[in-house]
C-alpha cells in the first residue's frame, strides 16, 4: 500500500478501479477479451513486438551511423529487453490464462519489471526503469495505434488517474462513469478542479509523479476531503474508507431535509444561498439542493468543449435552459473567463509565459469584440425569460469596465434596431478579484449594479501565489489577513452605496468560513450546489451577533494559520455536528 498527498479540490471519498492515462494521453484500460478472441489478441501482441523491434533497429542503425556504435548500443539494450523470452511468456500468460487485453497485460508486466529495477540499491540499475517505461510506451503505440480511447468512450465506472487533464477533457467528463480524479499536477482554480467540484466528483490534484506505480484496473482510494490517494490499499484501509463513504451518504441524506427551509440565522436574518454552476444540466442540482438562484454561471465550457467558436444560438440555448428551469430566480451569467491559450479557435499568443498575468478574461473579450458580442447578444436575448444579470470577470481598471459596458450598449442598440426583445434594465456587475479593483472600489460601486467577490483569484493575486503550483500552494490561503481586509473593504463599500455584494469563490463553500463571512457583512453566498445544505445548516445554527464577534477577532489576528484554527474551533463550538 502507498499513500500520496496532493491538493484536495473536490470533497468526498471514491473507491474504485483505476483508469490510467499516461503523459502521452494513452488510456490504459483493464479490458478483458473473449475466450474465442484470445489467440487473435496474442497474435496482435506478437505483431506489436515485431513492429516495435523493427522501429528500435532503425533508431539503433541511424544513431550508430551519426554518433557511433557506443550510442547505438542504448537501443541494443532495449531490443534485448523487448525480445527476451521472459517478457513474451509473462504477457502471453496474462492474455491466455487471465484473458487480459494485450494493452493491459503489457502495461502490468512492464510496470512490475520497472518497480523491481527501482527497488535496486544500485543507482545505475534503478535508472534503467526509464528504459522499461520507454518500451511500454512503444508497445502501446503499436497496440493502440489510432484506437486511442479518450474519456468520452467510457462505459463503466472508473477513477481517472492522469498527469493532467486538458481543459477540453475536463469539460467533457461524464459523471456517470468518472467517479474520482487524481492528477500529478494542478491545483485549486484549475478547470479540472472546477469541473470536478461542479460534478461532485472527489478529486485530488498536484500529487507529483506516481503514474508509473499503478496500472489500469487496480483498486485506488481517493480522499477528496484530506487530499490523500491510496494505491494498492490493504483490507483494513479499504474497510475504513468504505465506512467513511457510507457516512458521507448518510450525512447527505440528513442534510437533504433542509432543502425547503430558508437559510436564516437564529434571529431570523435571511441569507441568500446561490449556486455556482459550470454546465446547464447542473441547474437541476441547484433546485434539488434548495438554491435561491444561480450566483455564478460559468460559460467557459461552451468554448473548451468545442473545436470551433460557439455561435449565438449555441449560447442562447445553453442560457435558456438554465433561466427557464430556475423559474424566475436570479441567474448571474459571467462572460467567458478564459486565457487566450485555452481557446482552440483563436490564434495562440506569442508570449503567454505567465497566463495568469496575460491575455485572459475581460482582456481577451475586449481584444476579440466579435466573439464578445456574440455572447452578449445571446445573454440579452435570454434575459426576457427570467431574472438575468451580466457579470464581467477580472476587471482591474475603470477603463475596462467602461469599455465592456460600451460593447454591451452597442449590442443593445443593434438588437433594438432589429426588433429583438431583451431586458433593457438588465443588471451589470463585476468580479472583484484583483487588488486594483478593491483599491478603486468606491468608484466601481458608482458604475455597477452589484459586485461578486471571487476569492480564488483575489487570493492568488494578493499573495502572489500561483494556485496551480504545488511548491507554493501552502501559501495560498483565503484567510490571510491581507485577503480578509480586501473582502471587508469591498463589502463596506457596497453597503455604503448600497448595492448587493456576493462572494462566489471556493471560500464560500467551506463551512469553516461561513461565520466569518456573515460577520463581515455578507448576506449572499454563491457555492457549489453540493455545498448548499452544509452552509445552510451553519446559517441556521448561528446568530449574527456571534458572527460579528468571530469576524472582529479574526481580523485582529496576524496570520492565516491562527485564523484557520480559530475559525474551525468556533464552528465546532456553535455547530457541534462539525466536531467529528
Amino acid at each position: 500500500m502507498k499513500q500520496l498527498r496532493g491538493i484536495a479540490v473536490s470533497p468526498g471519498v471514491a473507491i474504485g478501479e483505476a483508469l490510467v492515462m499516461d503523459t502521452e494521453g494513452f488510456r490504459i484500460p483493464r479490458r478483458f477479451v473473449a475466450r474465442d478472441a484470445v489467440e487473435s489478441e496474442r497474435e496482435r501482441f506478437r505483431a506489436a513486438i515485431g513492429a516495435a523491434g523493427r522501429e528500435i533497429e532503425e533508431n539503433r542503425d541511424l544513431v550508430s551511423r551519426e554518433l557511433g556504435e557506443k550510442y547505438g548500443a542504448i537501443f541494443e539494450a532495449h531490443l534485448e529487453i523487448l525480445r527476451h523470452s521472459r517478457l513474451r511468456e509473462d504477457v502471453e500468460e496474462m492474455i491466455t490464462q487471465r484473458h487480459y487485453s494485450p494493452e493491459y497485460a503489457v502495461s502490468r508486466t512492464l510496470r512490475r519489471y520497472a518497480q523491481v529495477f527501482r527497488n535496486l540499491r544500485s543507482h545505475y540499475l534503478s535508472e534503467r526503469a526509464a528504459d522499461i517505461f520507454d518500451i511500454e510506451k512503444r508497445l502501446l503505440r503499436h497496440l493502440l495505434g489510432r484506437r486511442r480511447e479518450g474519456l468520452a468512450q467510457l462505459t463503466s465506472p472508473v477513477l481517472v488517474l492522469a498527469h493532467d487533464l486538458m481543459p477540453s477533457e475536463a469539460a467533457n467528463l461524464d459523471r456517470r462513469f468518472v467517479r474520482g480524479i487524481v492528477t500529478e499536477v494542478g491545483g485549486p482554480g484549475s478547470h479540472t478542479a472546477i469541473v470536478a467540484e461542479a460534478l461532485e466528483i472527489p478529486a485530488v490534484l498536484g500529487t507529483g509523479p506516481f503514474l508509473t506505480e499503478v496500472s489500469g484496473g487496480e483498486t485506488v482510494i481517493i480522499d477528496g476531503d484530506q487530499g490523500l490517494v491510496v494505491l494498492h490499499p490493504d483490507e483494513e484501509t479499504l474497510a475504513r474508507y468504505q465506512h467513511e463513504a457510507e457516512e458521507h451518504r448518510c450525512l447527505a441524506a440528513r442534510l437533504e431535509q433542509l432543502r425547503d427551509l430558508p437559510a436564516e440565522t437564529k434571529e431570523g436574518e435571511r441569507i441568500k444561498l446561490l449556486a455556482n454552476i459550470e454546465f446547464p444540466e447542473e441547474v437541476e442540482h441547484c433546485l434539488a439542493r434548495g438554491a435561491d438562484g444561480v450566483g455564478l454561471y460559468r460559460t467557459e465550457f461552451l468554448y473548451l468543449g468545442a473545436k470551433t467558436e460557439p455561435d449565438e444560438e449555441v449560447h442562447y440555448q445553453a442560457y435558456c435552459q438554465v433561466v427557464r428551469t430556475m423559474g424566475g430566480r436570479p441567474v448571474v451569467i459571467r462572460t467567458f473567463d478564459l486565457g487566450a491559450d485555452k481557446v482552440p479557435h483563436l490564434p495562440q499568443p506569442e508570449d503567454q509565459r505567465n497566463p495568469f498575468l496575460g491575455l485572459r478574461s475581460i482582456r481577451l473579450a475586449l481584444r476579440n469584440v466579435p466573439m464578445f458580442r456574440t455572447q452578449l447578444r445571446a445573454i440579452l436575448r435570454a434575459s426576457t425569460l427570467g431574472q438575468v444579470k451580466i457579470l464581467f470577470p477580472l476587471i482591474s481598471t475603470l477603463l475596462e469596465l467602461r469599455q465592456a459596458k460600451l460593447v454591451l450598449a452597442d449590442v443593445m442598440e443593434d438588437l433594438e434596431e432589429h426588433g429583438v426583445e431583451f431586458d433593457r434594465q438588465i443588471e451589470v456587475g463585476i468580479m472583484v478579484e484583483v487588488p486594483s479593483a478593491v483599491m478603486m472600489i468606491d468608484r466601481f460601486v458608482e458604475e455597477c449594479d452589484f459586485l461578486s467577490i471571487g476569492t480564488n483569484d483575489l487570493t492568488q493575486y494578493t499573495l502572489a501565489v500561483d494556485r496551480s503550483n504545488k511548491d507554493v500552494i501552502p501559501l495560498y490561503n483565503p484567510t490571510d489577513p491581507a485577503v480578509l481586509k480586501l473582502i471587508a473593504m469591498t463589502v463596506e463599500a457596497a453597503r455604503r452605496r448600497p448595492i448587493p455584494v456576493n462572494l462566489c469563490g471556493q471560500m464560500s463553500g467551506n463551512p469553516a468560513y461561513t461565520m466569518l463571512l456573515l460577520g463581515l457583512g455578507l448576506r449572499q453566498l454563491s457555492v457549489p450546489p453540493a455545498a448548499i445544505p452544509e452552509i445552510k445548516r451553519v446559517c441556521r445554527s448561528v446568530r449574527v451577533a456571534d458572527c460579528r464577534q468571530v469576524a472582529e477577532r479574526a481580523m485582529a489576528m496576524e496570520n492565516a494559520r491562527d485564523i484557520e484554527l480559530f475559525l474551525r474551533g468556533e464552528l465546532r463550538r456553535h455547530v457541534p455536528e462539525f466536531g467529528a
